[in-house]
């Protein structure tokens, strides 16, 4: 066939309205989760897939009802399976699109296991996990990342455990992208969830999501207009890691350790001050920049890790190829002859 005869399959421009979906959205009124779905929608479209090649699996729990409210297809799977169901999506067609949408309960609790390993494996599927640091729809029950103290339903006299830091965590499975972004700056979201996108492997966006009912103001020294300006890092790659309303305090890496200090003082100019590297393979810096938390820190937002490494199905698909090629057997038919055999 002559290349001009060659069709390549024209995908149609979409909008974010092809995206909702005709199902109620059951949540509370002034959940975050409404902020995220609307960012979904309007991210969807920009990627330049077909609408068909959308699958958004979840698990259990408040967020976890997402795939009725997306018009893609998808799957709500049980407690904690999600990266299951959304590894098998991804391996049987590699083509899908595959989003995993989760919380901090169902995805750092039951389903613990399944995510650091889908994070080591660098299966190419983008993690969206909203963390609002409480069970939800069980009824306010302290998850894996509640602060330790809180009381809760079922810690009325305090939670006595160290929680988990998801960025910590995605970086310690040896995870090659993760981001932060919080559900009350959705022009953000919208460009992390792009750039989770378009990266090739494992992307996990942790949301940090408010739930008015049993959490209200979890992350208030992070997002109230009071105190956000001192609270948030927006981080850029190649960019000096400067916050405050002034833009005049930085981070600096001091040692081994990373340093808040402010511009002019102990003559600390921009020069002096870190400059974001996204790309750095190394996880000292990445690491540090994901632990960082109020009131000694500011939260580091947007995209802390995205580095380049081979994904799981690439591996997958060249480990097929050798066996195909080497393998003295063609068919089931060479298979079924091979060995001792007898016939009857």
């Amino acid at each position: 066939m002559e290349e001009s005869q060659i069709k390549v399959p024209v995908i149609p421009e979409l909008t974010k309205e092809d995206f909702v979906s005709d199902q109620m959205v059951k949540w509370c009124p002034g959940c975050g989760d409404h902020a995220i779905l609307s960012s979904m929608e309007k991210v969807f479209p920009k990627l330049g897939i077909r609408k068909e090649d959308f699958v958004v699996v979840s698990g259990i729990g408040c967020s976890s009802r997402f795939p009725y409210y997306m018009n893609t297809y998808g799957i709500h799977g049980i407690h904690g399976r999600a990266a299951a169901i959304a590894s098998g999506v991804k391996i049987a067609n590699p083509e899908l699109s595959v989003w995993m949408i989760t919380g901090d309960g169902d995805c750092l609790a039951i389903g613990g296991n399944h995510f650091i390993h889908v994070v080591r494996r660098n299966l190419d599927i983008n993690i969206i996990l909203f963390n609002n640091k409480i069970y939800g729809l069980t009824k306010g029950q302290f998850s894996p990342t509640t602060p330790k103290g809180a009381k809760t339903k079922t810690s009325p006299l305090g939670t006595i455990e160290i929680p988990f830091n998801p960025g910590e965590l995605v970086i310690g499975a040896q995870g090659t992208f993760f981001a932060r972004v919080t559900d009350s700056n959705p022009k953000m979201m919208v460009d992390v969830l792009f750039e989770a996108a378009r990266h090739n492997g494992t992307s996990v966006v942790e949301i940090l999501q408010n739930c008015v009912i049993f959490s209200n103001n979890i992350h208030a020294l992070i997002t109230s207009k009071e105190t956000k300006e001192n609270n948030q890092l927006h981080l850029k790659h190649g960019e000096p890691m400067l916050f405050g309303k002034q833009k005049d305090k930085g981070i600096i890496l001091r040692r081994t350790n990373l340093e808040v200090v402010k511009l002019g003082e102990n003559g600390i100019t921009e020069k002096d001050i870190l400059i974001h590297n996204k790309f750095n393979h190394d996880t000292g810096v990445h690491n540090m920049l994901a632990r960082m938390a109020p009131p000694e820190f500011p939260a580091a937002l947007g995209v802390i890790r995205a580095v380049e490494q081979e994904t799981y199905g690439q591996a997958l698909m060249d480990i097929i190829d050798i066996a195909k090629n080497t393998s003295p057997l063609k068919s089931v038919d060479d298979l079924l002859n091979s060995g001792n055999i007898w016939e009857i």
